[in-house]
């Protein structure tokens, strides 16, 4: 029955994104998105309402007396955040910040109801965060913790990595438990109770608002004009070409706000269960499966091709989609049916298969990282904001 709920509530979100994306059009999709474009004004309706209460100060964010820096997006979707998180924790603590990454945990497992149930029972205080690192080793695995945290507390030792849905608490407690003076909010661009001096957003240059609508009609969180609220713009996912359109939106809503242009770079392959490291070269040639539960498989497999690799079978899966083990047994048979010479995933999915897991053909996942294109001055200056805020510089954009 949990199968046949799974695969039903899974068909109904592949439906929905396919009408959002307007690859259907037959009268029950015109139906649907007739629908969700009812929901979406609610949705607008309630987001505005908050803003404006937060704005008006009759909600109050919580100052924790440290400086915060907030990465996020105004869509759903992939825009390349985890790589952005991971470049600018680097470089505050290689300028000699104590940095926190305070994470929402997105589809982590939460702890069973008898445990919250247990403490609520024996303590009169909330349950503390979830430590996915405490900067010294990684304490949970991907399921626990979330891909994206998982990812950050293995990529980046000795930043302290936690999952609350609460961050105003798992803040306080980074502060307190560890010496935190630094927090890197991760999707927090709508998370208002806790002010960020920073502000941080990413816009997918490949699709940076979908189709204009707010959520569930469209990719939106919140209105275009909110680009105003940022402090830095990140264009993501750039082809090094200007697009002069999106940026001249970028500075209608927000005047002066400097702009970033950065790409996703293939760096090597890392063989799954292995120390082996592939030069990039490898895939030239060969034939290979792609899978992926990625938000933009489309990126990932051009990424492959650009490479030279001939993908003679593929899977797609939902963003965060949880293997089970018919899905390997599926994907290892796609791949000898296809006489594939390897399976090559990303490094976010690779987070979500066992270790001990054995496969009969190697299988490897694509490290990427950050490159700035454009700006590099100005993502220096807003590391140097934050890490020598006593300089001079100019006050922070909220």
């Amino acid at each position: 029955m949990s199968s046949w709920l799974n695969k039903k509530s899974n068909a109904l979100e592949l439906y929905t994104i396919d009408v959002i994306l307007g690859r259907r059009a037959d009268t029950g999709a015109a139906v649907y998105g007739a629908f969700l474009q009812l929901m979406s004004y609610l949705f607008s309706g309630i987001a505005q309402l908050r803003f404006w209460l937060y704005r008006h100060r009759i909600l109050h964010d919580q100052p924790l007396g440290c400086l915060v820096v907030v990465v996020g997006n105004l869509t759903v979707g992939g825009t390349g955040k985890t790589p952005v998180v991971e470049k600018f924790a680097r470089a505050l603590q290689e300028r000699g910040r104590k940095v926190a990454i305070l994470s929402r945990g997105y589809k982590s497992k939460a702890p069973p109801f008898w445990k919250k149930w247990w403490w609520a029972l024996t303590h009169a205080t909330e349950p503390p965060p979830r430590i996915v690192s405490d900067g010294k080793q990684v304490l949970l695995d991907s399921e626990q913790a979330g891909d994206e945290p998982y990812m950050l507390a293995r990529n980046l030792p000795g930043v302290i990595v936690l999952v609350d849905k609460n961050r105003v608490k798992s803040g306080a407690y980074a502060i307190k438990k560890f010496g935190c003076d630094t927090l890197v909010l991760d999707d927090g661009f709508q998370y208002l109770p806790l002010k960020g001096q920073l502000n941080l957003l990413l816009v997918d240059k490949t699709n940076p608002f979908g189709n204009g609508h707010l959520l569930p009609r469209g990719i939106l969180r919140e209105p275009i004009k909110h680009l105003r609220r940022a402090s830095y713009v990140f264009l993501t996912k750039s082809n090094g070409e200007r697009d002069t359109e999106l940026e001249a939106l970028i500075q209608k809503h927000n005047p002066g706000v400097d702009t970033i242009e950065c790409a996703h770079r293939p760096q090597y392959l890392q063989r799954f269960g292995s120390d082996e490291r592939q030069p990039l070269s490898y895939l030239k040639g060969r034939r290979v499966v792609a899978f992926c539960g990625i938000a933009t498989p489309e990126s990932f497999e051009k990424f492959l091709r650009d490479l030279g690799a001939k993908i003679v079978g593929r899977e797609r899966y939902l963003d965060h989609y949880r293997y089970g083990p018919e899905d390997f047994d599926e994907l290892a048979e796609l791949a000898r049916y296809h006489d594939a010479e390897c399976l090559v995933t990303t490094e976010k999915d690779a987070v979500r298969i066992p270790d001990e897991l054995k496969w009969s053909r190697p299988l490897y996942y694509l490290r990427l990282e950050i490159e700035i294109l454009r700006g590099a001055s100005d993502f220096d200056e807003a590391v140097g904001r934050i890490c020598f805020p006593q300089n001079g510089s100019r006050p922070p954009l909220n």
